[in-house]
């Protein structure tokens, strides 16, 4: 019987007031700051919300309601069964960037190519074109600011909203009262245009990822053929589908569900969920993923999980967690962030009295300052100097690039790198794999292929020891139950973890399978320096024993090959500055013929360490001084995992969801742990770049803006392309060259 994932309920929300990516990850911090949540997505493009519950936990809208009120917006229940619809063609910023180029056009065109900007009619114009732009196009920007100010905040809404009222006012209050003054409609206007078409390019560049994601879950068919108790078959919704229902699978399809083969056999492409490109041969108990790609064959399948318990649905769901984390860099940027806007408009306040109350030395001190940059844009009057250096401070800051450095970096490298078979849980994992200089490998699973076979035999009683491995999953166990074997009723069998098996036979007499160690602490007397075991040995072979109480009766040697690149990655990981260690419970002379294959140091070489063993070494190597990153299987490899200062798990689609690995791979192929570490580091890179872009942009626009030297139109400009720079740069992840191609959503 396939084993049933069961997974926590949901719940999705429409989410009213965000109006950029920082927005996005506001309300998913406050939704996942929910006790009871296990994950959040929230997408910007939707406006809607998806709450992943715990198992066990009861859905709690009230709460999710009141963390998103708490944060400056506001969430509803999605109605039910409803999913988002694509966007109308005026939906979201395009309506402000097709009104506000329609009128800022116009003004940009009468002031500088035709010079009217001094004629009367021209003001009056001017206020007819930038009055639907400062009321329709500006009221997203007004309501933001003052949800945020309801919930006692602020963000980049309250600037907007201050700058291009500041220069509408000041212009409409001139043109009422028939003043002399140039008026600032343009760059009022010019102020949300420009900025909304910002926001508007920012939408799109960060839905490439999520929509990357949705991809990959659409590969999964809405229907399956079902196959009845009378044998007969019929098309059927998958959503319908229950546990334990048998479905077929015909050259051809794609996998509708996830399930275990009952009959039949078939090749299976599952290069959507591991990256290798390999088909994978199925045969009758193999597991069947969804999505996946039937090449040739028909089997029956019986179905184990549908939607969202499929192992599919659950590396989505990992892959959103880590693009909705926080790393721990971004703290220092979260707190700046924090008191960024009042800073600014207290910055806005003090340029507005200096070049309104102090105009001469403000005008002085600017074109002194001119000689070593350029000349500054100083208004004729006290007034509009002070109003349009404030306007210029407020729209030139731009908290938002602070708190995208980090969040759009690790989105696109989680997506990335989930292409390519490579999950990372947050972007605390992402610091963690920069500042790993060691890593220590798991020889089994990790090095080897970890499908050992019996390459040699010395005595009797090979089928008693088939029938004896037949119960165990260990690879040496499936190896030696590959042998002809009797059926044998046995009384209290059991697996001494790192050890072997045993059981009592019929006759009473006790029967154990394991390594050489073992059998001697039990008492068995083993010839271990015959030649067997010497020739067998020096050539890397792992040698068990079979005995029937204290009497050896059989040897068995199996070996396990390395997997293919080993040597190379070891070479690859070793020029990239890290050392190269190697654990195994083998004996030390099996475990240097296969660490002299791999390339790794004979002082680098951990032999007969028990499992429970793993972690201790872990906190050895650290002891002095290394920062460890630890590759298992998975299996029993959990304590080491969480001890290292970096897990990496070697694991398979279906073990995804508790994995307590920082970084799981879904690929067979050793080349993945450097590529990981690689992608890893590539992605923290990127997120310092953009902290660093962010920081430095901030601390000089602000000033240049305050001393004139950027007009709100420029300030309104550079703000935008901000955004877009930071933006930018974390799509660059996206070109991330590696020795394994990404996985392939065409078929």
């Amino acid at each position: 019987m396939a084993t049933v994932i069961q997974v926590g309920p949901q719940s999705d929300l429409l989410i009213a007031g965000m109006t950029c990516a920082n927005c996005a990850h506001h309300v998913t911090d406050a939704l996942q700051g929910v006790a009871g949540v296990a994950s959040a997505e929230v997408s910007l493009q939707d406006a809607r919300a998806r709450v992943r519950w715990r198992s066990g936990a009861t859905p709690n809208f009230p709460a999710l309601s009141e963390a998103v009120h708490s944060a400056g917006y506001t969430a509803k229940p999605a109605p039910m069964g409803t999913e988002a619809k694509p966007p109308a063609p005026m939906a979201g910023w395009r309506f402000n960037v097709v009104v506000g180029l329609v009128a800022t056009v116009p003004l940009m065109a009468g002031e500088w190519i035709f010079g009217l900007g001094m004629k009367t009619w021209f003001h009056w114009l001017a206020f007819a074109l930038v009055l639907p732009v400062q009321v329709l196009c500006g009221a997203r920007f007004y309501k933001g600011a003052w949800q945020q100010l309801k919930s006692g905040h602020s963000n980049m809404d309250t600037l907007v909203a201050l700058g291009s009222t500041a220069a509408f006012v000041f212009s409409v209050c001139e043109l009422f009262i028939g003043g002399s003054a140039h008026l600032y409609f343009m760059e009022a206007s010019a102020i949300i245009t420009l900025i909304s078409v910002g926001h508007w390019m920012e939408a799109r560049a960060s839905s490439r990822a999520e929509k990357s994601m949705r991809a990959l879950f659409r590969l999964a068919p809405v229907t399956a053929r079902r196959l009845l108790a009378d044998q007969t078959e019929i098309e059927a919704p998958v959503s319908e589908l229950q546990p334990g229902d048998k479905v077929i699978l015909r050259p051809g399809d794609r996998v509708p569900i996830d399930g275990q083969l009952l009959r039949g056999q078939c090749s299976v492409d599952e290069a959507m969920l591991t990256g290798e490109s390999t088909p994978v041969e199925k045969e009758t108990r193999s597991l069947v993923y969804a999505g996946t790609l039937n090449l040739n064959g028909q089997a029956v399948v019986e179905v184990a999980a549908v939607g969202e318990a499929t192992a599919m649905a659950r590396i989505v769901a990992a892959v959103e967690r880590a693009q909705n984390s926080r790393a721990e860099i971004q703290r220092l940027a979260d707190r700046v962030s924090s008191i960024f806007v009042p800073v600014v408009v207290l910055v806005a306040l003090a340029a507005a009295l200096w070049w309104g109350l102090a105009p001469g030395a403000a005008r002085r001190f600017s074109e002194l300052l001119g000689h070593f940059l350029w000349s500054p844009h100083i208004p004729a009057t006290p007034l509009a100097g002070a109003v349009m250096s404030a306007v210029a401070v407020l729209i030139v800051a731009c908290p938002c690039a602070l708190g995208l450095a980090t969040p759009v970096a690790i989105m696109v490298g989680a997506s990335v790198a989930a292409k390519r078979g490579i999950l990372i849980r947050d972007g605390i994992a992402l610091e963690k794999a920069g500042k790993i200089t060691a890593l220590l490998a798991d020889k089994t699973g990790t090095l080897t292929a970890g499908k050992p076979a019996v390459v040699a035999t010395k005595g009797a009683d090979l089928a008693l020891a088939a029938a004896l491995a037949s119960g165990s999953k260990h690879p040496f166990s499936r190896a030696v139950a590959k042998l002809q074997s009797e059926p044998i009723k046995f009384k209290d069998w059991q697996e001494i973890i790192g050890a072997g098996v045993q059981a009592n036979l019929p006759t009473g007499s006790v029967a154990r399978l394991g390594s050489l160690a073992w059998l001697r602490q039990c008492g068995v007397v083993m010839p271990e320096s015959s030649e067997f075991v010497e020739k067998w040995s020096a050539q890397g072979a792992t040698i068990l024993g079979l005995a029937v109480d204290g009497n050896g009766r059989a040897l068995l040697a199996l070996q396990d090959t390395v997997k293919p690149n080993a040597a190379q990655v070891v070479r690859q990981l070793e020029k990239n500055g890290l050392k190269v260690f190697m654990v195994t419970g083998d004996n030390p002379r099996a475990a240097a013929a296969i660490a002299a294959q791999c390339g790794i140091a004979p002082e680098n070489i951990f032999a007969q360490v028990q499992p429970a063993q793993k972690a201790d070494l872990v906190r050895q190597l650290q002891a002095k001084g290394e920062k460890v990153a630890f590759v298992g299987d998975g299996i029993n490899d959990a304590p080491a995992l969480e001890q290292a200062d970096l897990g990496i798990a070697v694991s398979q689609a279906s073990d995804i969801a508790g994995e307590a690995a920082d970084i799981v791979l879904l690929k067979s192929g050793l080349e993945a742990v450097p590529e990981a570490l690689e992608l890893a580091r590539a992605t923290l890179a990127t997120i310092r770049q953009n902290l660093f872009w962010a920081f430095f942009y901030n601390a000089a626009a602000v000033p240049l803006a305050a001393l004139g030297f950027l007009s709100p139109i420029v300030c309104a400009a550079v703000m935008g392309l901000s955004d877009l720079v930071v933006i930018g740069n974390a799509m660059r992840l996206g070109r991330f060259a590696s020795n394994s191609p990404p996985m392939k959503l065409d078929h």
